[in-house]
């Protein structure tokens, strides 16, 4: 008689994903469409010329949206369409938070998901260039949500399992009231709350463990989390291998820049593959919003740069590095010109142009350069899948001629975040 073979793993869901998927993009679309005038002014016209003159449009970082929309909406965004991809991946759907490859490995697979959910929102057919054409007007252009969304959304998702895992699971310990406990589970991990209800099931439910009513701990702990996941501490897992040098890496950072001694906050993703033990090759795409650029002037930078990186230290637990990057810089500004504001403002309102549109008194002008980057930084390595990028101190030069007559776009760059490395586990 033959041995049996392997069970085959089971694939991704993809009929219940991209069914919850649609639910959550129609949501999103119909808020739009109650809440955003501009939305509903340009429904009419042409379908295909007014989306390619939305992709012709994007340019720069910002988008005209408030600060809490970009670095707080949008990040619960990427966050709720990665649970979307987690919770139809029964591969890692039950996996835990902590020092274990199933985990990580499920949240970057989440993470891809969330990158190709955001493009669609954003400029695919189904899209924020379809209905209502929003980049066709002022000042919805930037790039800010394509790389926020799905990088910050992916921390999003990685804090709220360690809530879960450190507070809530501790908070179910003390109590067995259920309402005490579907309350903490539906607040503190609102993402995924949303994507259970997009799956029909209630906001307080988990995979990797039972309802509220019956959830007892002890034997949950024998039962599943210990067979399930890995150890996370004790002579074996010390005994573990290291199995090298971690041959691709993706970053995702918060930046502060000092431009010509100006102020620029943002963040950013990159991506580096190791060509040898002590080298890496790397592109980084990023951008800010000046924070002063100067009286009745508005911009932002968008950053694409390639180069090398030197790490002394590639499998230590504190890794510091060095790189010289070589792209390009585009900058993207807009002048108030104070005497036409106020002829604008002394406007009825029913002469001045909807709120989509510049208005006369904004002059918009925009550059691109040569830019070129050096410095180095810091690594903590938590875990074979996972450092933080305790920080990192760059000088940036960008050779272009900005709004005061300058001929150069320079200064200090510092930026820390997290950094997960792939192909060790």
């Amino acid at each position: 008689m033959g041995t049996a073979g392997p069970e085959p793993v089971e694939g991704i869901q993809w009929k219940p994903l991209l069914t919850q998927s649609a639910a959550f993009v129609g949501i999103m679309h119909g808020f739009r469409l109650a809440t955003e005038q501009g939305t509903r002014n340009n429904l009419g016209g042409a379908f295909w010329p007014g989306y390619a003159n939305s992709l012709g449009n994007l340019h720069g970082w910002g988008d005209g949206d408030p600060a809490y929309v970009n670095y707080i909406g949008h990040p619960m965004q990427g966050a709720v369409s990665g649970r979307l991809f987690n919770q139809n991946d029964p591969q890692y759907r039950r996996a835990v938070f902590g020092r274990n490859a199933p985990y990580w490995k499920s949240r970057l697979r989440a993470a891809a998901f969330a990158w190709a959910f955001s493009a669609q929102f954003e400029i695919g057919p189904f899209s924020e260039a379809t209905i209502g054409k929003i980049q066709n007007d002022y000042p919805q252009q930037g790039f800010v949500d394509h790389v926020i969304t799905p990088s910050m959304g992916l921390l999003w998702m990685v804090g709220e399992d360690a809530v879960d895992k450190y507070l809530i699971e501790r908070f179910e310990l003390l109590t067995h009231n259920p309402w005490a406990r579907l309350a903490m589970r539906g607040s503190l991990n609102p993402t995924r709350s949303l994507a259970n209800v997009l799956r029909g099931q209630v906001p307080w439910s988990r995979d990797t463990r039972s309802g509220v009513r019956d959830y007892d701990p002890a034997p949950h702990y024998k039962q599943v989390r210990v067979k399930s996941q890995p150890p996370e501490s004790g002579p074996e897992r010390i005994a573990t291998p290291d199995f090298g040098v971690a041959p691709l890496e993706a970053s995702f950072t918060a930046e502060s820049l000092n431009p010509g001694g100006r102020g620029c906050a943002g963040g950013g993703g990159e991506l580096a593959y190791r060509m040898a033990p002590a080298w890496q090759v790397l592109l980084n795409v990023g951008g800010c919003r000046m924070l002063n650029p100067g009286a009745n002037l508005s911009g932002d930078g968008l950053n694409y740069l390639a180069g090398s990186r030197w790490t002394p230290a590639p499998s230590g637990r504190w890794s510091p590095h060095l790189q010289f990057l070589v792209g390009g810089t585009k900058l993207t500004w807009e002048r108030t010109v104070p005497e036409l504001k106020a002829a604008y403002e002394k406007l009825p309102p029913d002469q001045r142009p909807i709120a989509t549109q510049r208005p006369d008194y904004l002059i918009h002008d925009e550059a691109s350069g040569f830019a070129l980057s050096a410095g180095g930084g810091l690594d903590l390595r938590l875990n074979r899948a996972m450092a933080l990028r305790v920080a990192s101190l760059e000088y940036r030069r960008a050779f272009i001629a900005d709004p005061d007559g300058r001929d150069n776009y320079g200064g200090l760059r510092m930026s820390a975040g997290i950094v997960l490395r792939m192909g060790t586990w």
